[in-house]
């Protein structure tokens, strides 16, 4: 079905190690595909793995580092909507599996909030299959999360609440806008950041497909704040995230000199990108160089687990 080259390359380009592509070779069954051997395959790879090594991480370690900020997006949403998470089926991989800190239903008002909810906790839940379907033997476990004292951290460093008060996001409507806020704006921008360093184009096509998923996701969180009248709570947000991932300013509020601003954009309308150092920062809650905290208080899984150095 597949000539050589084509596994040798799809291999290298899916699996972050020696060890994932050994694992490949092991699943795939290469007698069955009519090539050479599997030691005979690792072989004729190792000169793209030494590259690959030597350069941008693979395929496989950047969909693996979308694979942790899918797992937090839909625990997030999938509690404010069900009260629950993902099942465990969904969560077991390479890494340690941690479980969930936090997260409940909101008792939505407004019909409307409810469903946009709804929809979007059900396009992150499908984006965590998919993920785990393409990745296969090489996905990561959902790595713990906290959805309680890193939302009032992140509150705090926003100045959106004094020190000793806590933040909510399930307490109302308001309070999960504003937190599905943190997350909808990172989304876009490190699968935008993401997108030069994947080599597969069928990778490539379905990274731009979430990223315009995550771009409408954006837009709807952020029209209904502006809608609600919520631009100086989102402003302070969108400040600290500036805070935390570089000097450079990567953010935009909802509104600007008294107009609306819903679609962030560069001078050349184009949307910012972040490197995943720069998203770890803000997930992680941090403008120092560190490997956890914040919403993941024990870290990522995977290769690519390092915030940067703002300092």
């Amino acid at each position: 079905m597949f000539g050589k080259k084509t596994v040798v390359d799809m291999i290298n380009r899916s699996a972050e190690n020696e060890a994932d592509r050994r694992a490949f070779l092991r699943t795939a069954g290469m007698a069955g595909l009519g090539v050479v051997g599997s030691a005979g395959i690792l072989g004729a790879g190792s000169s793209s793995a030494s590259a690959e090594t030597a350069g941008a991480p693979s395929d496989g370690a950047v969909l693996n580092f979308a694979l942790n900020l899918e797992y937090l997006e839909a625990e997030f949403y999938l509690h404010a909507v069900y009260g629950d998470g993902l099942a465990s089926s969904l969560t077991g991989g390479k890494g340690d599996r941690g479980g969930v800190v936090g997260g409940r239903k909101v008792q939505f008002k407004t019909p409307a909030i409810r469903q946009y909810a709804r929809e979007i906790a059900h396009d992150e839940l499908a984006h965590v299959k998919f993920l785990r379907s393409a990745l296969g033997a090489a996905k990561v476990a959902r790595p713990k999360i906290n959805l309680r004292e890193s939302f009032t951290a992140a509150a705090r460093a926003a100045g959106l609440i004094k020190a000793g008060q806590t933040f909510d996001p399930y307490a109302n409507e308001n309070n999960f806008l504003l937190a599905a806020f943190i997350f909808e704006d990172v989304g876009v921008t490190a699968y935008k950041g993401a997108s030069p360093l994947i080599s597969n184009k069928t990778y490539l096509e379905a990274a731009a497909g979430i990223l315009a998923v995550e771009a409408y996701h954006a837009a709807i969180i952020r029209t209904t704040l502006y809608a609600r009248g919520l631009d100086a709570p989102a402003q302070k947000i969108s400040d600290a995230r500036d805070s935390l991932d570089g000097r450079t300013d990567l953010d935009r509020g909802i509104s600007r000199r008294g107009r609306a601003n819903l679609v962030p954009t560069d001078a050349n309308g184009i949307v910012f990108s972040r490197s995943a150092a720069q998203v770890l920062n803000i997930v992680y809650l941090t403008p120092k160089r560190r490997d956890e905290g914040g919403f993941f208080p024990e870290g990522v899984n995977g290769s690519i687990r390092h915030s940067g150095s703002n300092g």
